[in-house]
């Protein structure tokens, strides 16, 4: 029997606790849910009198816009809340604005947090579902598993694929997820980047380690191209941009010598000319815009099962689009 995602818990703090089939159980119901938004009419009743709230203490664009189409197509109601218009400026602890947002009588918080452990320290203290939408350089669950969702989609299967993650390894919640799910799903990970960006013992998580992005464009079927988080650094771990993209970049260049067609990925936002040049982002092998529609059935998946839906029955919660 597929187990369902109230086996994992009330709560989505990362990959590293899952097993591989209850991230099979979640990609498989994120796929009877990529039909409603190509609907006329994009909206199903599956959480209608949920109230979810998106508790973003760090800037974001994609992820929390993802996470509120997914909440407003499956007819949640959303309270968005950025924290330079809240009360954690004026000194409100994170436990108190949570309290609060309790009182109110809440269903789920989706939160972003520049602390790594802020999802499971705020998941602990309150009963409402907690989706981590990133916490600091821990983990980023919900891309890690769109991306999984797209790599399975454009390979057919993850077990067995090679795919290499290439960047900055060492600022990255969203390479810990990749290295998480796809190893648990029977994928071959390598990691690529300046020795100054790499973790000190990330081959003890499986991977293999690339010194030179040529080695890694050999080896790969996939590459998942990171952006360096130059906000998060706080010394050069690198000369300069200009060096990094010289040694680093994904380019066409690099690409024609790869022995067979490579997918390319990247989890946005995306620094043009550095991590990876426009006629490869753009190209016929970039499935980074796939991503991003995958970004939406995958969180209406994770709401659809913390919710208590099933994913034997994803299909027919699909059924009732409004009018």
């Amino acid at each position: 029997m597929t187990p369902t995602v109230a086996h994992f818990g009330k709560d989505l703090i990362g990959l590293e606790p899952l097993t591989g089939d209850q991230i099979r159980a979640i990609l498989d119901t994120a796929e009877p849910f990529k039909e409603i938004s190509e609907r006329r009419i994009k909206k199903v009743p599956v959480l209608r009198g949920k109230t979810i709230v998106n508790l973003f203490f760090e800037p974001s664009t994609r992820t929390r816009i993802s996470f509120e189409f997914a909440e407003k197509r499956l007819s949640a109601d959303t309270v968005n809340i950025q924290t330079a218009g809240s009360s954690v400026v004026k000194g409100e602890t994170l436990v108190d604005t949570a309290r609060n947002l309790e009182a109110m009588r809440i269903d789920m918080v989706v939160m972003r947090h520049s602390a790594s452990g802020a999802a499971r320290f705020l998941a602990e203290r309150i009963p409402s579902n907690v989706i981590n939408a990133g916490d600091g350089s821990h983990e980023h669950p919900t891309q890690g598993l769109l991306d999984l969702l797209t790599i399975r989609d454009n390979l057919g299967k993850i077990e067995g694929a090679k795919v290499c993650i290439v960047g900055d390894i060492l600022h990255s919640r969203v390479a810990r997820s990749n290295i998480y799910g796809l190893i648990k799903l029977g994928a071959e990970v390598a990691v690529c980047g300046p020795p100054t960006l790499q973790p000190v013992g990330i081959e003890e998580l499986g991977v293999h380690i690339f010194n030179r992005v040529e080695e890694a464009i050999e080896w790969a079927d996939a590459l998942n191209v990171l952006r360096l988080q130059l906000e998060r650094m706080q010394s050069g771990y690198v000369p300069s941009l200009r060096e990094y993209n010289r040694l680093w970049g994904i380019s066409t260049a690099r690409l024609e010598h790869a022995p067979k067609e490579l997918l390319i990925l990247h989890p946005g936002p995306m620094n043009r000319g550095v991590e990876i040049d426009s006629d490869v982002a753009d190209g016929e092998h970039s499935v980074i815009l796939d991503q991003v529609t995958n970004g939406v059935a995958v969180r209406m998946a994770v709401l659809y099962l913390l919710a208590g839906g099933a994913p034997e029955k994803a299909e027919s919660a699909k059924g009732g689009a409004e009018s």
